[in-house]
């Protein structure tokens, strides 16, 4: 593996310690202090948002741990615990973590093309992963790794959301500045999926698992 990948492969990991870490912290007692959901009181009061909210986080963050072990050919060579961590990430995401971002869509209030941008990503989720789980199901098993991939990537953006949230906030105006906001809630999804697709067709012939 070229270093390049591996590099690449250890950062992504730093981040996702970061969220799931940060996520444990912050939400662990489910007591709704955190300053997120401060400012969401509107929507905490409708009685639909914090059951949503806890099945996404919680789902999200088992499922991100869960997909970015699948990369591990230690993992992928063990057909039984690969079997097994990937029926717990596609029973998180579509019954979870998906369902949980769907209501909290609606609560976004961030005008209408953020409000696009995370149905239409949380819609090609729960279309990849169901479609992941048909392909194997049908031994279809080249066509399954290129659909858990895509999956995987869509499932990666509330940690590239963030970053990016991060960056922004650092070096510019926040997500408050004018159109901010929309362009993170795009960057966050559509890069991470031409990433996946480059990855599909290079790697086509064989499987892409980090040693």
């Amino acid at each position: 593996m070229s270093i390049v990948v591996r590099l690449l492969w250890y950062f992504a990991f730093f981040w996702i310690l970061i969220l799931c870490g940060g996520t444990f912290l912050q939400y662990w007692d489910f007591k709704h202090h955190s300053a997120f959901l401060e400012i969401k009181q509107a929507a905490v009061k409708t009685g639909w948002y914090l059951p949503a909210f806890y099945c996404h986080i919680i789902g999200s963050s088992i499922i991100l741990f869960v997909g970015f072990f699948q990369f591990s050919k230690k993992v992928y060579n063990n057909r039984p615990l690969h079997k097994a961590l990937g029926k717990l990430y596609v029973f998180g995401v579509l019954f979870f973590a998906a369902p949980g971002a769907y209501v909290m869509t609606l609560f976004i209030n961030r005008g209408k093309w953020v409000f696009i941008s995370f149905l239409l990503q949380n819609t090609l989720w729960i279309i990849f992963t169901l479609a992941a789980w048909i392909l194997i199901k049908n031994r279809r098993i080249d066509d399954h790794i290129k659909m858990m991939r895509r999956s995987y990537a869509l499932a990666f953006a509330a940690v590239t959301l963030r970053f990016y949230i991060f960056l922004f906030s650092v070096l510019g105006h926040g997500v408050g500045f004018a159109n901010n906001y929309i362009i993170i809630s795009f960057l966050s999804w559509v890069p991470n999926l031409l990433a996946i697709e480059w990855i599909n067709y290079y790697y086509r012939k064989e499987t892409f698992v980090v040693t």
